[in-house]
């Protein structure tokens, strides 16, 4: 259903406001990190002693004027905290009309804090990491465009904008996960990051064409105040579309592949990309898009569907895995499963989805953190086999590793308790099936969070003679600490529904729905299930004996989340094999009749002309016989015609 000509389009309801004052500063929010990395890449090894200190210095910098800003937004009216910057004309062609346009609001500047806040620290613990890196500097000149790339993705103010951030996350992610490209596995797991993500990029480019097919716009403002005049046939493909973009961003099913296998990058890059920035941007992208879904129940229960599979998904997987960072991987999945199932549940998800956002970023950016500095104490190895009795040899990483799980497992009165108990509690009231699938994914999360930090720091000792584990040095451990104080005290937003009323301009709020039981009832069960997967854990590894190597009589279900519940087998069967199949039958197509054509052509002249080539002797004497002979023939056909 188109609404506009292009000659005409829509314009929204209320006009945001300029930027003025304070917000007039939002652009360097971008420019810092982006500064940073051109010149980090442009200057060449003449900045390698003092890259790293750049690099971490713009994004402390852009991380200071978001503090700002946020005090500027939390100082204004309800009615005037949606702001926007426009930086110049960006596409001007027909009906197409589109700026360089930032949009500061009360959903864009808790990103803001996010990523720059959690994404300093990671800087700061790089420059201990990556120490004897040789090629230090451009890892910071990487991070630094992966930030700036966020930004532009969570702070452009339509879909385009949105697009080119989205963009720049995937090549910034290719170039950190195969940063240590002289790794076959690292320069196969990047490419996989990259290839995969094509596949959702497709969707969040055709959802862009499709906006502006209807809209007319691609301007969050237009297509929120004339979304409800739209058919629902068309925004129920226009949030699908946006949905499998969200799948491969965030790694939910069935676009989930790559995430496991992008752990091959430097440890402070799993840490970005889980916490503060890649896996973050689907979850983004359907909340500020809630005008989309809130007009297409089927693209709403799609997302929901989505979101449950991959809560469990990711929980399975997290059970088996031994590789450290491949186990917080696979929670990774399953938390932003819970964003998602959230964000499906509309109005009243909203804010919890994002509520768990930030305390997800708190919570998994420390530990895996944390994890980084367990291989550094152990010869970077990250076989948790290996492991055990890590608490003595590392007394700060276990502490605020510790710290960190009691938050993501959801012990009463840590940031992970407050949103995740939010976010089973309104499923519950909304659909109940969703609300015990979600019940379930807390047990099992105890379970394989408690298996982690046995295996790591309890149980016996299992690491080789050779290995003598240590601490960290201190510009490692102290964005630990930090984090690890934040993952505890991260629930303070939740306080009075805060975070509830500062997104209520952005995705509305709606009266709590009340759940089947009472919410101390849910909340009791969902502390009783926890410490029944924390009981079922430590008997299995605390009390049993844990071998150095993992053992081949497994079960089946074991066996199926060691290799990712056959993720990569689906795939192959379904889409990459049918894909190679169909590429060779086009290319034997395109070899045999196109330009079989063309060569079997340029065959025939050249027969010809090698025929032709053999009355050309090069003896005048032969030329003359000929000339002689052709002479003859032409007059005796004279005279036979006269006769």
């Amino acid at each position: 259903m188109l609404l506009t000509e292009a000659a005409e389009p829509l314009v929204p309801v209320v006009a945001p406001l300029e930027a003025s004052g304070v917000s007039s500063l939002l652009w360097l929010v971008i420019a810092l990190p982006l500064a940073g990395a051109a010149i980090l890449l442009l200057g060449g090894r003449r900045t390698d002693r003092w890259g790293h200190l750049l690099g971490t210095a713009t994004t402390l910098g852009s991380f200071v004027l978001a503090v700002v800003l946020f005090l500027d937004l939390q100082g204004r009216e309800e009615s005037e905290r949606q702001i926007v910057q426009r930086l110049y004309d960006w596409v001007q062609v027909g009906g197409l009309d589109v700026g360089m346009d930032l949009l500061l609001d009360p959903l864009s500047v808790l990103f803001l804090l996010l990523i720059t806040g959690v994404g300093s620290l990671i800087h700061i613990y790089s420059i201990g990491y990556m120490e004897h890196d040789d090629r230090r500097r451009r890892f910071f000149a990487y991070l630094n465009l992966f930030v700036a790339a966020m930004l532009m993705l969570v702070l452009s103010e339509n879909y385009l904008g949105l697009f080119l951030g989205w963009e720049g996350v995937g090549l910034a992610s290719y170039l950190l996960i195969g940063f240590w490209q002289h790794k076959d596995s690292a320069a196969a797991a990047a490419k996989k990051a990259f290839v995969v993500n094509r596949v959702g990029d497709m969707g969040m480019a055709m959802a862009l064409f499709l906006a502006f097919t209807t809209f007319g716009s691609t301007s969050f403002s237009v297509i929120s105040a004339h979304a409800d005049q739209a058919s629902e046939t068309t925004l129920t493909w226009l949030g699908v579309l946006l949905l499998i973009g969200a799948c491969g961003k965030s790694a939910q099913v069935p676009l989930q592949t790559w995430l496991l296998d992008a752990m091959e990058g430097p440890t402070p890059v799993s840490a970005l990309i889980h916490a503060a920035t890649m896996v973050t941007a689907g979850v983004y992208l359907v909340t500020r898009s809630n005008f989309v879904f809130e007009n297409a129940p089927a693209a709403q229960t799609a997302v929901v569907v989505v979101a449950v599979v991959s809560i469990l998904w990711g929980a399975a997987i997290g059970c088996a895995k031994d590789d450290i960072k491949k186990a917080l991987a696979g929670s990774t999945m399953s938390q932003i499963g819970y964003m998602m199932l959230a964000a499906g549940l509309g109005v009243a998800g909203y804010a919890y989805a994002i509520f768990h956002l930030i305390t997800h970023g708190f919570f998994k950016a420390n530990m895996f953190l944390g994890a980084g500095s367990v291989m550094h104490g152990m010869d970077d190895d990250v076989d948790m086999r290996h492991y055990g009795a890590l608490r003595k040899a590392m007394p700060v990483t276990f502490a605020t590793f510790a710290l960190g799980y009691l938050a993501i497992i959801g012990f009463p009165g840590f940031s992970g308790f407050w949103s995740k108990d939010k976010i089973i509690e309104t499923a519950l009231a909304e659909n109940w099936v969703v609300g015990i699938a979600a019940l379930v994914g807390a047990g099992v999360t105890a379970f394989y969070m408690t298996r982690l930090m046995i295996m790591t720091f309890f149980s016996t000792k299992r690491w080789q003679p050779e290995v003598h584990p240590h601490e960290s040095p201190k510009v490692m451990t102290f964005p630990l600490i930090v984090l690890a104080a934040l993952s505890v005290l991260g629930g303070v937003l939740i306080l009075g529904d805060w975070i509830k009323d500062w997104l209520a301009p952005v995705v509305g709020k709606e009266e709590h729905h009340e759940p089947p039981i009472p919410i101390w009832a849910i909340t009791g069960i969902t502390v009783l299930v926890v410490a029944a997967g924390v009981a079922l854990a430590f008997r299995i590894f605390q009390q049993g004996e844990v071998p150095a190597t993992a053992p081949e009589d497994v079960s089946p279900f074991t066996r199926a989340a060691r290799r990712e519940l056959y993720g990569n087998e689906i795939n192959e069967a379904l889409v990459i094999g049918p894909g190679r199949r169909l590429t060779s039958t086009l290319l034997a197509v395109d070899d045999g009749g196109a330009d079989g054509g063309f060569r079997g052509l340029a065959q025939i002249v050249r027969g010809v002309g090698l025929q032709v080539r053999r009355l050309q002797s090069g003896y005048v004497r032969s030329y003359a016989l000929s000339l002689l002979i052709g002479v003859v023939v032409l007059v005796a056909a004279m005279l036979a015609v006269n006769l």
